[in-house]
């Protein structure tokens, strides 16, 4: 196959999945690391894929910004396993805050067993789901604001909601974490209506998937070290998780298939 074939195909798995790894395309195409690494490398310089630690991602600019359902087709497996694990987070009668997402989506719907449980979030879908899930009563508090292509309702209205409230726990779902930029957003508005929400608890629970690292929106969240928490997958490359533990609280790193988490303090 030459160079040309396997750029197309490894461009059009970008746009099917989301994110791509080195290792899953050596297999799939029968070549060795390097020729797949140069490969990301000329389809990097196009600006048609953005590099990540291991693989790589859709391109786009710092402003980027997939729409929810673009979003929940990307890295599912790891996003259910990421969500499993935190919401063992979750303990009853507690108030918590949950952000705009296809994580935290996946993250409610393993709330339904949580008795007792206050949720304040900028998220329609989840409010939506949250209402319909089976078990017991839940309170479920949706905040107003302006609706962005990624389903958050951001702005004025919604900080006016959020600012009050005193939350035990926020949990967050973000477009990408960097070592230096910290977890980031591509939209502002999003980013700054995020930033009053994680305020309003002690407790910061971040949920992203491997593909997220090395990732720089245009606008900071939070700090690495303001997480309390960080739930990702295995994918999560061997540097990356070294200066996650030395950033955040804690660091659990489940595999994407679910079978068990592993979880590393700092």
């Amino acid at each position: 196959m030459l160079a040309a074939q396997r750029q197309s195909w490894i461009l059009e798995e970008v746009r099917r999945h989301g994110a791509v790894r080195v290792t899953d395309l050596v297999t799939a195409l029968n070549v060795s690391d390097m020729t797949v690494r140069r490969d990301l490398d000329a389809l990097a310089e196009q600006g048609l894929v953005t590099k990540v630690h291991g693989g790589a991602t859709h391109g786009g600019g710092s402003t980027d910004e997939p729409s929810f359902s673009v979003k929940a087709a990307r890295e599912r497996r790891a996003k259910e396993a990421i969500a499993r694990a935190a919401a063992e987070l979750v303990r009853p009668g507690t108030a918590i805050g949950v952000s705009a997402g296809s994580t935290t989506f996946a993250f409610a719907r393993q709330l339904a067993g949580v008795p007792d449980l206050t949720v304040v979030t900028n998220s329609p879908p989840v409010a939506d789901l949250l209402h319909t899930l089976p078990g017991p009563p839940q309170t479920v508090i949706l905040t107003g604001g302006v609706r962005t292509i990624s389903d958050a309702l951001v702005g004025p209205v919604a900080i006016q909601a959020i600012r009050r409230l005193h939350l035990d726990c926020v949990f967050i779902g973000v477009h990408g974490i960097d070592a230096e930029a910290g977890f980031t957003s591509p939209n502002l508005m999003e980013a700054e209506t995020n930033r009053v929400l994680v305020s309003t608890a002690r407790r910061l629970v971040v949920m992203a998937d491997h593909t997220k690292w090395g990732v720089v929106g245009l606008s900071e969240i939070a700090a690495l070290h303001e997480a309390s928490v960080l739930v990702s997958d295995d994918g999560l490359g061997a540097g990356a998780r070294q200066v996650l533990r030395e950033s955040v609280g804690e660091l659990i790193v489940v595999p994407a298939d679910g079978a068990g988490t592993n979880e590393e303090e700092e």
